[in-house]
């Protein structure tokens, strides 16, 4: 079972209704908050505190140890992603763990991923790109986002070399709860959809461009310095975060009746 609010408020009920002895909840439980494997500790209390799971970040941790820390996610049948993580080691890690699927494009690893639940998300995610060469990032995003159970949208190469492209999806960006704008060059589309929009919008520097690009620090820069009063701005290349702080805007963007319903996040 999960040890998620899900799995727990299961867990409870079936104790109250005779369905689980107290041991057994006991049990079930004995990992909470943490549980200690060879050279980490998996939090699996976080996403009763956050809404978000612990996530895996991949680049720097061997094949080995992401297997030894996604077969005790799988044992619970819990979320399970990673990030930054290259085809070569995926491979590696798909022979030890079959189920768990590689997004190539977002190189990211993925399991159980949750279905758009309306009782705790209202609206839909859109993420824009400005450029193909910035698809990688907005694709890590997307699955993040996806995988926290929120309906997402996509459109990409729509920077503001062709502005036509961007307006030619007014009617997406106006229907969006959350967008988020993935850049690179100047950073100037997060500043463009700001300005069109009423929505909250998140801007995701990335890496791409020339010399006095600074391998994105120009594009981050340029978005911190934006004349759009509220763009939230995250780290180079951090679509992962990005999709965080846009399910977190997502899931309090719902109806007051369900606010006012006693449902919980």
């Amino acid at each position: 079972m999960p040890m998620n609010q899900d799995g727990i408020e299961k867990l409870f009920t079936d104790v109250q209704q005779g369905n689980c002895s107290v041991e057994q909840a006991v049990h079930a439980l004995r990992h909470m908050p943490g549980q200690f494997i060879k050279d980490a500790c998996i939090d699996h209390h976080r996403s009763l505190r956050t809404g978000i799971p612990e996530v895996i970040y991949g680049e720097s941790k061997s094949a080995a140890q992401i297997v030894a820390i996604a077969k005790t996610f799988l044992q619970q049948q819990a979320l399970f992603l990673a990030t930054r993580i290259d085809p070569e080691k995926a491979n590696h890690i798909r022979k030890s763990c079959p189920e768990i699927t590689y997004h190539t494009r977002a190189r990211m690893l993925s399991c159980n991923l949750q279905e758009p639940d309306p009782t705790r998300v209202h609206g839909n995610i859109l993420i824009l790109c400005a450029g193909t060469s910035d698809i990688p990032v907005a694709e890590e995003a997307k699955i993040t986002a996806q995988a926290l159970g929120n309906p997402v949208s996509t459109h990409y190469d729509a920077g503001v070399a062709g502005l036509h492209r961007l307006f030619s999806q007014q009617e997406a960006i106006t229907a969006a709860s959350v967008i988020i704008v993935v850049a690179g060059m100047e950073g100037a589309l997060p500043s463009v959809v700001s300005g069109i929009c009423s929505c909250p919008v998140v801007a995701v520097p990335t890496s791409i461009g020339y010399g006095t690009s600074f391998g994105g620090i120009t594009a981050l820069l340029g978005m911190l310095n934006s004349c759009a009063p509220g763009l939230a701005v995250v780290n180079i290349d951090n679509g992962f975060g990005a999709a965080c702080h846009a399910s977190a805007i997502n899931r309090k963007n719902r109806p007051e009746s369900l606010q006012d319903s006693g449902s919980t996040v």
